[in-house]
């Protein structure tokens, strides 16, 4: 077969192979150009999620007649003024989205400048059916119809309205985050999705095209690092999600889903977060153009940093230290479906008269003997009152060996008592404070082990007589690789024999403890992250898994102080809000939802 030079038409058809996939493509590719005119208001409408027309709207600068004839041309564009494109600093460069769409849809223009006549050309797969004066404001208007409607093979791949509306929603809210200074407006099928204005603030913009709860529960990021910046915001790490569509990343504007900057947030929460949950961030880089490159992907969402590894440093310990700064926070109430989980017990009117509630003896409760007060014994109360009054059920109380402080002091409340030997109650300034205090004891060994590792080495206990746990070989094997980082721990083991290693000391950090337990954990974990993550981070998890054994169980009667002592640690200690694996370490009963509760608001 000889070689031969293709048709403008295929051509056209093939690179809109690449640069246009699904309707969601398509639409990026006009709202780009929208932004990249100017405009400061952008209106978009779908019909059908995309399938059966999408039509932009912008105020920008507009197109002349002969401009609109040359846009519809390939590689032609008024974004490269000269040939280095090492510099562009714009959202398209290529010149190829407009006769690529053209080419496969029935694709309308119609644009005016602010000082001449308006124009209107219209493109049927390819060819062009209209082409005449228009009126309309300046600006541009384009209108896609009928998308693959004449290319069979590609709409069979496409999917079903509702999932190709998600998707252009999806490119719509990406670009209106970058850009909080225009006004986006997203309409489907004639309804009005949602519409954010110009000159709102990041966190306003981002929470209002997400959740409006994401303002309450994350932090706000602004750091610089050799000529780049990190600005935006990070979700708590008990604010997360079971999937990572709410990870929201740009580089000088631009939406990208790059491997890169994924693996770097991944790697930042790692050991604040289940395996199977995800966090909610939306990160902004500012890098210069010279440093980054964007023709590395057809559709722009991928890039490649001149310094990756800086940039991905600077990304983790950007969030972590962001966090850091969020110290004790979590998720602050209770999920509405817990609180409405609560029941009221139903209230009887009282009985107008009972003429035998002095004479038949009500039911009494078995408890413990106890001794009444001499005054009540005396009084002869406690004969009459025997046949009627049921006995209290006892709690635990202890004498104040000095006054109790204040709750306004302290965030965290002052601790009132514990539930189920597993929960601490403390009485906040401004409501009810519930705290797990597995969860809380094990995030706070954590930390203290990670400060210890960091100034060099966490101390050891030594056993006074060494265990030896008997594990598969590989398991063994990983462990020896290990044991020099595994001391930094406190951690001190030695091979014994093929299947079992000698533990001759733990960290003192976690006192006594299930000791077969912990090496066999460690294992698993090294086992499971040994090809994935870096050495350091899975250290961290590896630290994360003996606090877990160090930490208070759930079935401990702790005293007042006990539980204060563990309040107070938690307010001064990086995230307390979560424990290792992402579950809250407390929640709080604000007086509204107290009140809520008991029916007074």
């Amino acid at each position: 077969m000889s070689i031969r030079r293709l048709p403008n038409a295929l051509i056209n058809r093939i690179a809109a192979g690449e640069v246009v996939e699904r309707p969601a493509s398509a639409l990026k590719e006009l709202v780009e150009n929208a932004i990249d005119a100017g405009a400061d208001r952008i209106s978009i409408a779908l019909t059908d999620g995309g399938l059966a027309g999408i039509e932009v709207i912008d105020n920008g600068c507009g197109m002349a007649a002969d401009e609109i004839a040359l846009a519809l041309e390939r590689h032609a564009t008024s974004k490269l003024p000269d040939d280095a494109i090492e510099l562009v600093t714009t959202m398209g460069f290529r010149g190829e989205a407009l006769p690529s769409i053209a080419s496969v849809a029935r694709l309308s223009i119609a644009s005016r400048t602010v000082t001449g006549d308006g124009w209107r050309r219209v493109v049927d797969h390819g060819d062009v059916v209209e082409d005449g004066p228009a009126s309309l404001p300046p600006g541009t208007r384009i209108r896609v119809d009928s998308l693959f409607a004449r290319v069979p093979a590609r709409r069979k791949f496409l999917r079903s309205p509702r999932s190709e509306y998600a998707a252009c929603s999806d490119v719509v809210k990406r670009l209106a985050m970058a850009r909080p200074d225009i006004a986006f407006t997203l309409e489907s099928d004639g309804r009005r999705v949602f519409s954010v204005q110009p000159g709102e603030a990041r966190l306003t913009r981002i929470a209002s095209l997400t959740a409006r709860t994401l303002a309450d529960n994350a932090v706000l990021l602004d750091f610089e690092r050799e000529g780049v910046r990190l600005t935006g915001v990070a979700g708590l790490p008990t604010y997360n999600r079971g999937v990572a569509d709410h990870q929201f990343l740009f580089v000088n504007a631009r939406p990208v889903r790059d491997r890169l900057l994924i693996g770097a947030v991944r790697a930042a929460y790692a050991e604040m977060l289940a395996r199977d949950r995800h966090p909610v961030v939306a990160l902004f880089l500012e890098v210069a153009p010279q440093d980054v490159d964007v023709n590395v992907h057809p559709a722009k969402t991928e890039v490649r940093f001149r310094d990756a590894a800086m940039v991905r440093g600077m990304i983790v310990s950007g969030l972590r230290r962001a966090l850091d700064e969020g110290g004790f926070r979590a998720v602050q109430r209770p999920a509405e479906g817990a609180l409405a989980r609560w029941q009221s017990e139903p209230v009887a009117p009282p009985p107008l008269r009972d003429p035998d509630m002095f004479s038949a003896p009500a039911p009494v409760m078995a408890t413990a003997p106890q001794q009444e007060p001499a005054w009540f014994a005396a009084s002869g109360v406690a004969e009459r009152s025997q046949p009627f009054i049921a006995a209290a059920p006892m709690g635990r109380a202890e004498p104040a060996a000095q006054p109790v402080p204040m709750a306004e002091r302290y965030p965290l409340g002052i601790a009132r008592g514990q539930i189920a030997k597993t929960y601490i109650v403390a009485e906040a300034e401004d409501g009810l404070v519930i705290v797990d205090q597995h969860a809380a004891h094990e995030r706070l060994v954590l930390e203290r082990m990670r400060k210890a590792a960091d100034g060099g080495r966490v101390a050891a206990q030594a056993l006074l007589i060494p265990e030896v746990v008997e594990m598969d070989e590989t398991a063994c094997d990983r462990i020896e690789e290990r044991a020099a980082e595994l001391a930094e721990f406190g951690l001190e083991v030695e091979r014994f024999g093929p299947g079992a290693v000698l533990v001759r000391a733990t960290p003192a950090l976690l006192g006594g403890g299930d000791v077969h337990g912990l090496v066999q954990d460690v294992a698993d974990e090294l086992a499971s992250f040994d090809a994935a993550l870096s050495l350091k981070e899975r250290l961290d998890l590896v630290a994360s898994t003996m606090a877990c054994h160090g930490s208070v169980r759930a079935g401990r009667v702790l005293s007042v102080a006990e539980m204060n002592a563990l309040l107070r640690e938690m307010e001064v200690t990086p995230h307390s809000g979560q424990c290792n694996h992402g579950r809250p370490t407390w929640v709080k009963l604000a007086h509204g939802d107290i009140e809520r509760l008991f029916g007074r608001k």
